[in-house]
């Protein structure tokens, strides 16, 4: 059940048997979480951090009038909020975007698994710089390209993160998102999102059905379109030096 979050951690290096045992033993037993629960609110000050094992998990950004923006889409393997264990205060809330599976560890824990392990506290941080990357590229992806290649670029990287964690394949996987919720996530109206699905359709590039199944039909074109380039996901990883 474990898997995706450990192979993500191995990219800087596998931890020793002793290192996953102490992880895992701190983490809650899984937890079922319905679409559109909120996991942590915006503004609160969390003391635990969340590892998504199945589903998809969005952080949220509400601004005064109600206006959302989707900043960031997290996909099983991840540890959806690691950086509250630091910041204190989270200035974005946590949002169930499909059915999820949860553990959370407590930041207590962390904190002396962390003291005890040191090699294991940078895996972490690892996997919270990977994070950042990921911001980055969001911000060129929605600052400076057209709406269809927006949309192609958040497929392609999902389809490859996904994938990375042993949960999709054969150009196929499901998105875990409505049109809506993608609308939140670039910036557009729900109207824009269908009308680009219809339009990378037609080109052969995807289908896409209305429960979120996503077959990529021609993987050369779409990333092309996109412009993606996967290394910011750095999914060669990190040795430990």
């Amino acid at each position: 059940m474990l898997e995706p979050f450990l192979r993500r951690l191995n990219r800087y290096g596998p931890p020793s048997a002793e290192e996953r045992a102490a992880l895992i033993e701190i983490l809650t037993p899984p937890a079922a979480i319905p679409a559109g629960h909120e996991i942590i609110r915006q503004f609160s000050q969390p003391r635990n951090s969340t590892l998504l094992i199945s589903g998809t998990v969005g952080r949220l950004v509400t601004l005064k009038r109600g206006a959302q923006q989707i900043t960031a889409l997290q996909v099983p393997g991840d540890f959806v909020d690691l950086h509250a264990f630091l910041l204190g205060n989270l200035d974005h809330s946590i949002v169930a975007l499909s059915e999820c599976l949860i553990a959370t560890v407590a930041h207590d824990d962390l904190r002396q698994i962390t003291n005890r392990y040191p090699r294991l506290g940078r895996s972490l941080w690892f996997l919270t710089l990977v994070d950042a990357a990921i911001h980055r590229q969001w911000l060129a992806v929605l600052g400076r390209r057209e709406a269809v290649a927006r949309v192609a670029h958040v497929l392609c990287e999902l389809y490859v993160r996904i994938k990375d964690v042993g949960l999709a394949d054969d150009n196929r996987f499901e998105l875990g998102l409505t049109q809506v919720q993608m609308a939140d996530v670039l910036g557009l109206s729900a109207v824009h999102i269908n009308r680009v699905a219809q339009a990378l359709r037609r080109r052969g590039l995807v289908s896409w059905d209305r429960h979120g199944h996503v077959q990529i039909r021609d993987w050369a074109a779409l990333e092309e379109l996109a412009e993606f380039d996967p290394a910011y996901l750095q999914l060669e990883g990190r040795r430990e030096p």
